[in-house]
């Protein structure tokens, strides 16, 4: 028997108003995308747009079956209404709903297809090509699959859910890669709101672990977590500290952006409009941050909350100092920060345990509250290093080996079980267009 899973999901932009829908098959053993189908269609509704979706792929399925009567297809769905319906539990009273359900009901053999309602954020495959196929009808376009990147992004959030946590390793020591730290942090930038350039790097790691298959889908799928909360980490943009590469923590003047710094928020902006996922914005108190976040939610369309655990260290006397600097001034002070995280700045400073329990209790409430959403949170450069070191499970010292350059983009996302997702770090590409 083969067992097959349509998802598929529709929407409308003013319901009614310009609509598209969009449809995956899967296969339910190994959780294969085996088709995609997504469509704008005019202006419509969002029930009709929801059954225009079903209905392509039911007959995506169709295409790929030889034998009819050794199939089985699940359908998910998170629309209640064209669930039911199709279910024969509710009756279809509307009038532009009858031929469409009809229609579905042809495409394949009756007891062959059944269907199960799901949770919005467990149809995020089918609703991200709905997404697509909407915003190329804004452009006057069709939707193409060369252009998808909904099988991508599925595909990685199945195999970073399918990684067991590694085990705990020892604790690393600081005190003897304080040499080679220096070094790095000549070469790359400290802890604080400066950093050379540096292109993105895209990858999926877990704890640390090593690769695995995708989890089995459907009636043979493991437990399921539900849908992670997905952290999009932005750092601020430029102030004029930042290309000289100063110390700019909390703990000195709150510079704002320079130029550059507007022009890398507004860039960021429309990057992140066009690939429309991000669903709240939560920035750190700072000015450069909050422009930035304002920014991207006056072009999203959604408000900024603020979060004080956000906020950058604070690097006490060293604050609008370079490297040398401080070297210069405070060579003891100096030594001990990059031998021990639990060393302060000179003048009573954050070190880096302090911003780390700091970080790790914003990052719980955040992740409790945002279960199953796609966050942005504008930061700066020691929080967002220290979220992607905490998930990866590296030593502290390995802040010291991050590249974070203004207006980057890194994420991470955070499942019930308590494992972290490392999807992108430090990408820079809209900062090239």
């Amino acid at each position: 028997m083969r067992r097959l899973i349509v998802e598929a999901d529709g929407g409308s932009r003013g319901n009614p108003g310009p609509a598209g829908y969009g449809a995956v098959v899967l296969d339910a053993a190994t959780g294969e995308t085996l088709a995609e189908r997504a469509e704008y269609i005019g202006v419509a509704t969002n029930n009709v747009a929801e059954y225009k979706g079903l209905i392509a792929g039911l007959k995506a399925a169709l295409e790929l079956t030889t034998d009819l009567a050794n199939v089985s297809v699940l359908v998910r769905m998170d629309s209640k209404l064209v669930v039911e319906q199709m279910s024969g539990r509710w009756k279809i009273k509307h009038p532009d709903m009858k031929p469409l359900a009809a229609e579905a009901g042809r495409i394949l053999p009756a007891g062959r297809v059944r269907y199960e309602w799901i949770p919005r954020e467990q149809n995020k495959h089918a609703d991200r090509l709905a997404n697509e196929a909407m915003d190329a009808g804004k452009r006057g376009e069709q939707w193409r699959p060369a252009d998808s990147t909904a099988a991508f992004d599925a595909a990685a959030a199945r195999n970073a859910a399918a990684l067991p946590p590694a085990p705990a390793g020892p604790p690393g020591d600081a005190a003897a890669g304080a040499a080679k730290a220096r070094a790095a942090l000549v070469r790359s930038g400290a802890g604080g709101d400066f950093e050379a350039a540096a292109g993105g790097a895209q990858f999926a790691v877990r704890h640390g672990g090593t690769t695995a298959p995708a989890p089995a889908q459907g009636w043979s799928g493991g437990p399921d977590m539900g849908a992670p909360a997905t952290f999009v980490l932005l750092r601020h943009g430029e102030t004029a500290l930042t290309p000289e590469k100063r110390f700019s923590g909390s703990g000195g003047n709150d510079p704002e952006l320079s130029a550059v710094g507007l022009r890398q928020a507004d860039a960021v902006a429309e990057a992140l409009a066009a690939r429309g996922t991000i669903q709240e914005i939560v920035s750190s108190p700072l000015k450069r941050c909050r422009q930035t976040a304002e920014a991207v939610g006056a072009r999203l369309g959604l408000d900024v909350r603020v979060e004080e655990g956000l906020r950058e260290t604070d690097f006490g006397a060293w604050e609008g100092l370079t490297f040398g600097e401080v070297r210069e001034r405070y060579p003891d002070d100096l030594d001990a920060w990059l031998a021990s995280p639990k060393a302060e700045p000179t003048g009573g400073g954050e070190s880096f345990a302090t911003v780390a329990r700091r970080v790790t209790a914003t990052r719980d409430r955040l992740a409790a509250a945002y279960a199953g959403r796609t966050v942005l949170l504008v930061s700066h450069v020691t929080p967002i290093k220290t979220l992607i070191r905490l998930a990866l499970g590296a030593p502290p010292e390995s802040l010291f080996r991050m590249e974070l350059s203004a207006a980057s983009l890194s994420a991470v996302a955070y499942y019930a079980d308590g494992n972290a997702s490392v999807r992108l770090f430090n990408d820079t590409g809209h900062l090239r267009g």
